[in-house]
């Protein structure tokens, strides 16, 4: 994959409002745990029309008891013993609830639970009782937050959707390495499915509190951030340093390296990319396998960071090439995403540089002149070298090198006149 791969000019859609009639289709909402099993069953009995569809004006003047079905033939997923008791174990609860009654009970439509439970990023389970009370609080968290003016609808539901997307991959991912990095089912005599229930139940504890800690940090260090913009414009479209570092020739590497080898670069990239970026003072946006997305309010912290990456992969004789590119400018911030011209153009240098080497654009090179990290141009580094021996003081000390390069097309964005970053001295 090449910078120009990926397309970073269009904020993600806010999700599409599903459209609702008189009658409110119930059993559209989420369950963890379901067995692919259970979702086709749920899946083919949805085709074939067999969802129940209660009239919510109606519902609302009966009084049906929470631990009744609300239609005929509600679904059921089955799960075995083992997935159920980890579900139970994790959430801490026995299900209990419909999505009809977790609804009723959080004294939210049917049409905003829904909405809120396919944000989180959890499948339709049909009539299956197969929520817990924690799914209703909270429901009626957002949905209080809604009523009391601190969120409007859409926000709620672009908070539901960034927390579950986040926290997906994050659940995926700590599984997938503890039960493949940290049991071995041979020396134990059980499976890796067996040694799930105990490790998840020694870890769980231990891994939310952690959890709650690092995002309270990210939190704090985000909002300090943004309370230091200028003015109310700035705290949503910021003027920030975007850079992009992509592995050159990696199609051919996925050719040529086996599978396991494949996963071992590209974790130690961006193993590599992250702990760079942050040591920096940079944030990471995304990896997407040969290539990282960062930002930094400062240039120079954001040239610091190409520089360095460019250096620690040359003296790793198992990486390939890379090469960087980067913009300063105006950027939408969305969903922890970054959006916009500069995040085009930053993407676009990145595919024309040359192996080993980092492009910037002109408002970069401008801004590191502005910030006295590059001089403008050797000739006035040598002028006011000159000017300072005369005067007997120190020249000023510069960390970076600018060089212009031909002026070149770059596709969407017209002519533009990068400028190669290198280390001065």
């Amino acid at each position: 994959m090449t910078a120009d791969d990926m397309d970073s000019g269009a904020a993600p859609e806010a999700g599409a409002r599903d459209a609702v009639g008189d009658e409110a289709t119930v059993g559209e909402a989420m369950a963890g745990g379901e067995t692919a099993a259970g979702e086709r069953a749920a899946s083919e009995r949805a085709a074939s029309g067999e969802r129940a569809v209660v009239d919510e004006d109606v519902a609302a003047d009966e009084d049906i008891p929470a631990d009744e079905d609300t239609a005929a033939g509600a679904d059921e997923i089955e799960l075995d013993p083992l997935s159920l008791r980890l579900e139970q174990l994790i959430l801490g609860a026995e299900r209990q609830y419909t999505p009809f009654q977790a609804a009723r009970s959080a004294g939210v439509s049917v049409e905003l639970a829904t909405r809120f439970w396919r944000a989180m990023g959890f499948a339709d389970i049909g009539q299956a009782k197969a929520l817990t009370e924690a799914d209703v609080l909270a429901l009626r968290r957002l949905a209080g937050l809604v009523e009391a003016g601190l969120l409007s609808e859409p926000m709620a539901i672009q908070v539901a959707r960034s927390t579950g997307q986040t926290t997906a991959r994050l659940a995926d991912w700590q599984i997938d390495s503890f039960l493949e990095g940290l049991t071995e089912p041979h020396e134990t005599g059980m499976t890796r499915t067996e040694i799930a229930y105990p490790l998840v139940e020694l870890l769980l504890p231990e891994l939310e509190e952690f959890l709650v800690y690092v995002y309270r940090r990210q939190l704090a260090a985000a909002t300090g951030r943004v309370v230091q913009a200028a003015d109310d414009a700035e705290m949503v479209d910021r003027r920030l340093a975007v850079g992009f570092a992509d592995l050159v020739s990696f199609t051919r590497l996925t050719r040529r390296l086996e599978e396991e080898e494949l996963g071992e670069l590209v974790e130690a990239f961006e193993t590599t990319a992250a702990d760079l970026v942050a040591a920096h003072g940079g944030r990471l946006i995304k990896t997407l396998g040969d290539e990282v997305l960062y930002a930094a309010d400062d240039a120079s912290i954001a040239a610091e960071i190409g520089l360095r990456l460019i250096e620690t992969l040359t003296h790793d004789e198992t990486m390939p090439e890379l090469r960087v590119g980067m913009a300063f400018g105006t950027v939408t911030t969305r969903m922890g995403d970054v959006f916009g011209t500069t995040v085009n153009l930053a993407s676009r240098l990145t595919s024309i540089a040359p192996k080993n080497a980092v492009l910037v654009d002109g408002a970069f090179a401008e801004e590191l002149g502005r910030l006295r990290a590059a001089p403008v141009s050797e000739a006035q580094a040598a002028e006011e070298a000159a000017a300072a021996e005369k005067e007997g003081e120190e020249p000023p000390s510069y960390r970076f090198a600018l060089q212009p390069t031909w002026q070149r097309p770059v596709r969407g964005l017209g002519v533009v006149e990068p400028w190669l970053l290198t280390r001065r001295g």
